[in-house]
């Protein structure tokens, strides 16, 4: 989940901005000032506490704010994260903004503070108030909010700059030259968020399977290095020709092929929550090289998953599948057969052995039908899973 803070004087383009980055990124767009209306219009028992405050010519409470904002939070579970406007706006609020965060099992993520020259934002708001006719954009009211949003906002600047999430944006440009930035910041801090899932099993385990109805139901990109090669293959590829005789001589693709392709499908997905793997990493030097593309792309591996189906079952399965479309090159003999399975126990299982000691790693039972299997695997990837 991603949560934004953003920042800026008035005249900054706040509100053109979040209105950009809450619908590209499908976050929940939370200004205090706007919730605060829909309350009191709604008569809610919020609403009523706080019409009979502002009836007394009081400021509303940060207690009732912070309920507010709550409530609003936990009524939008489907949004990617939340885009804030108007909140924390003071020091203390600032405790209150952690604090609410550390109940959701959040975190904010970074403030972006638009940086706008004084004169810039009082031409950009008289500019405003001669269309509109709002008659608070004159230039002693404006300067007077300047002053009055400078000497607020400082200490809320710093609260965040020593925690080290502090993202000034100049806002002095066009609102193009803008969005380009503050874009570049969200896909930043959503690659630290991506759920990144490898799945593991001998083959005829039915990875491939599960992984593709994984990626749909989480919404995630799926990465299967088989695919990729097949694809190659079917093109007729100097590559695809060179990954045939590997095929058909027993060999592992080299990383020099499948890393290349990988790195590719990193760098293209676009909206994605992360990504599952099946197929690499398949010795111990191919994790090595996952972690560094994840690393290299501003992630890391999730959680990593072993279907465990006994190897009779294993040798039936493949030997089913010699006579479908989806017979794979070492099915031709039940001896290719029987060396793949090896080959996985000697080469793949030092992988899981590592996975083991450095993300959550979690066993699931690979027999029975394929939707009792996919249901196992929901469970697994669930938050507080239990792992190995």
């Amino acid at each position: 989940m991603l949560n934004i803070a953003l920042f800026g004087p008035p005249g900054a383009g706040k509100g053109t901005q979040s209105e950009i980055l809450a619908k590209e990124f499908n976050l929940f767009y939370i200004s205090t000032g706007d919730l605060l209306r829909k309350e009191l219009a709604a008569d809610t028992r919020l609403g009523r506490e706080a019409k009979e405050i502002i009836a007394a010519g009081g400021l509303v409470s940060d207690e009732i704010i912070v309920q507010i904002i709550e409530k609003t939070i936990t009524e939008h579970p489907n949004a990617d994260g939340f885009l804030f406007d108007g909140f924390p706006r003071t020091y203390v609020q600032c405790y209150i903004m952690e604090g609410l965060m550390l109940k959701l099992n959040a975190s904010l993520d970074c403030l972006i503070s638009l940086e706008v020259d004084e004169e810039v934002s009082v031409e950009r708001l008289l500019s405003r108030g001669k269309s509109s006719g709002r008659l608070d954009d004159n230039e002693t009211v404006i300067r007077n909010r300047l002053k009055e949003y400078a000497e607020k906002t400082l200490p809320v600047l710093d609260f965040y700059r020593e925690r080290g999430v502090y993202r000034p944006v100049d806002g002095n440009r066009s609102v193009e030259a803008i969005t380009d930035d503050l874009r570049a910041i969200l896909r930043e801090q959503q690659a630290k968020h991506l759920f990144n899932v490898v799945i593991f099993g001998y083959p005829g385990s039915g990875r491939s399977t599960q992984a593709s109805a994984l990626a749909k139901s989480f919404g995630l990109e799926y990465i299967a290095t088989g695919a990729m090669l097949d694809e190659e293959i079917k093109k007729g590829s100097a590559l695809g020709k060179r990954v045939q005789n590997m095929y058909e001589t027993g060999q592992l693709v080299s990383d020099e092929i499948v890393v290349p392709l990988i790195e590719r499908r990193l760098k293209s997905a676009r909206g994605v929550r992360g990504f599952i793997f099946t197929g690499f990493p398949r010795t111990l030097v191919q994790s090595y090289i996952l972690d560094g593309l994840l690393q290299k792309h501003g992630s890391r591996i999730s959680r990593v998953v072993e279907l465990e189906v006994p190897s009779l079952e294993l040798i039936e399965r493949l030997d089913k599948r010699r006579s479908t479309e989806h017979c794979r090159p070492y099915d031709s003999t039940t001896t290719r057969i029987v060396n793949r399975l090896k080959e996985h126990e000697e080469k793949t299982v030092m992988v899981i052995d590592k996975y083991k000691q450095q993300h959550g790693f979690i066993k699931v039972n690979g027999l029975g039908t394929p939707e009792e299997v996919f249901n196992r695997l929901v469970d697994a990837l669930k938050p507080g899973a239990s792992q190995v």
